[in-house]
């Protein structure tokens, strides 16, 4: 099956676009494939524990629900390092599955991945 790095961007500021990535890499694990999250912008501050927990979009489950499912399922979720500290993360209070990775990990990734879907 296929490696799909699927990248995110947003946050509380749009809550259905913030679902939506967690939504796709729950759905491409249940269909085989390996995906990881890679977190920007805003979507980088939903590693922090709890901050996901009242995110609810338009017609999409509740954003800790699919959450919990992807945790569960051990996708990587990595966000950005600078994007990360800009908004107050702590690298040792995140979420289960969630790394701390810069740019040249992204990078590689994109380069090992077969398919990008961007947030």
């Amino acid at each position: 099956m296929a490696k799909i790095l699927i990248s995110a961007k947003h946050g509380t500021d749009n809550p259905t676009l913030a679902t939506l990535p967690y939504i796709a890499a729950k759905t491409a694990k249940e269909q085989g494939h390996d995906p990881i999250l890679f977190l920007w912008d805003e979507a980088t501050a939903l590693v922090r524990p709890g901050a996901a927990d009242h995110i609810q979009g338009v017609n999409v489950k509740a954003l800790r629900e699919v959450l919990a499912a992807v945790i569960e399922m051990g996708i990587p979720i990595w966000a950005c390092k600078g994007c990360a500290l800009a908004r107050g993360v702590d690298p040792e209070n995140m979420i289960a599955n969630a790394e701390i990775k810069e740019m040249g990990d992204f990078i590689r990734a994109l380069a090992e991945c077969d398919k990008n879907v961007e947030y």
